[in-house]
C-alpha cells in the first residue's frame, strides 16, 4: 500500500471534465508530443454498449499466479485472500480499479457482485487486461468495465490477489496509483498524473478543432491544406470558432 508520504495533489474539477471530452486518439496525440508513445491499452474492449467512456484516477490491484497451498480450493468464496473485497469497499468517486491479471483470462478478474459495489461506491469504472465473468449483467449495469473477453471462471482458480495501490503493468502499459484513465467506445488510455492538467486544456482544444476538420472532409474537401491544417485553414477555423461562440453567447443572454 502507498504510505501517507505518498499523498497526492489533487486534481481539479475542471481538468476532470476538459479530459472528458477529449477521445482516447486525442489524448494519445497529446502524449506523442510528450513523448509518451503507447499509452493505450491494447485489446480491452467495453463491456456492454450502455455507456459512452468515462474518467478517472487508478486505484490499482496487482495478481499473481495462485497456489493450492496459499488459496485452498474447497470453497473459491472464503479463501482467506479478502484484498479484493478491500479495494471494493475502499476505492471511491472518481477512481477506477486497474487489475494486473498479467495477461491470463484463464479465470476471471472479477465479476457483477463486486462490479456493482464498486459503482455504488461511486467508482469511475473497472478495468482489468484479463477476463471478467457474468458478462452480461456486466453489460446490463452501464457501468464502465473493460476487460480481454468473459468467462464464467472464478478468479481463485488461476489468481491470488497480491497487492493493492503499488505500480502495476495493464495490456502492456505502467499503471501508476492516481495516474488519469480515460475511457471511450475505442478503449482506454493512461494519462501519467503529473501530464493530466498540463495536456487537459490542449486535448479539449485538439477534439473540438478535429471536429470542424472532420466535418470538412466530410463535405468532400481534399485533405491538403485541411488535415493537417495549413495556416488559412486554421484562421478559417478560428472564425468559426468565434462565430460559435458569438451564437452561443447570444443564446445564453437571449
Amino acid at each position: 500500500m502507498l504510505s501517507d508520504d505518498n499523498q497526492q495533489t489533487p486534481i481539479g474539477d475542471e481538468v476532470f471534465e476538459l479530459l472528458a471530452r477529449a477521445s482516447t486518439s486525442t489524448l494519445a496525440t497529446q502524449l506523442y508530443k510528450k513523448g509518451i508513445r503507447q499509452p493505450f491499452l491494447v485489446g480491452l474492449s467495453p463491456v456492454g454498449d450502455k455507456f459512452d467512456g468515462f474518467v478517472g484516477e487508478a486505484y490499482t490491484m496487482r495478481f499473481i499466479p495462485a497456489r493450492e497451498d496459499i488459496d485452498p480450493l474447497d470453497d473459491p468464496y472464503r479463501t482467506g485472500n479478502v484484498l479484493q473485497w478491500e479495494a471494493v469497499e475502499e476505492v471511491g468517486r472518481r477512481q477506477v480499479i486497474v487489475v494486473d491479471s498479467r495477461g491470463d483470462v484463464s479465470a476471471a478478474s472479477a465479476g457483477d457482485m463486486l462490479i456493482t459495489r464498486a459503482m455504488n461506491r461511486g467508482a469511475a469504472g473497472f478495468v482489468t487486461d484479463g477476463a471478467f465473468r457474468d458478462g452480461h449483467a456486466i453489460a446490463e449495469l452501464g457501468f464502465p468495465a473493460y476487460a480481454k473477453c468473459i468467462t464464467a471462471t472464478t478468479r481463485p482458480a488461476s489468481f491470488h490477489v497480491a497487492e493493492l495501490q503499488v505500480p502495476i503493468g495493464c495490456a502492456g502499459v505502467a499503471v501508476y496509483p492516481g495516474d488519469i484513465l480515460v475511457g471511450d467506445r475505442d478503449g482506454i488510455i493512461v494519462v501519467p498524473r503529473a501530464l493530466a492538467t498540463e495536456l487537459a486544456g490542449p486535448a479539449a482544444e485538439q477534439e473540438e478543432l478535429e471536429q470542424y476538420l472532420h466535418n470538412r472532409v466530410s463535405a468532400g474537401e481534399s485533405l491538403w491544406g485541411v488535415y493537417p491544417p495549413d495556416e488559412q485553414t486554421l484562421n478559417d477555423y478560428r472564425a468559426w470558432q468565434q462565430e460559435k461562440n458569438t451564437r452561443e453567447t447570444e443564446k445564453v443572454n437571449a
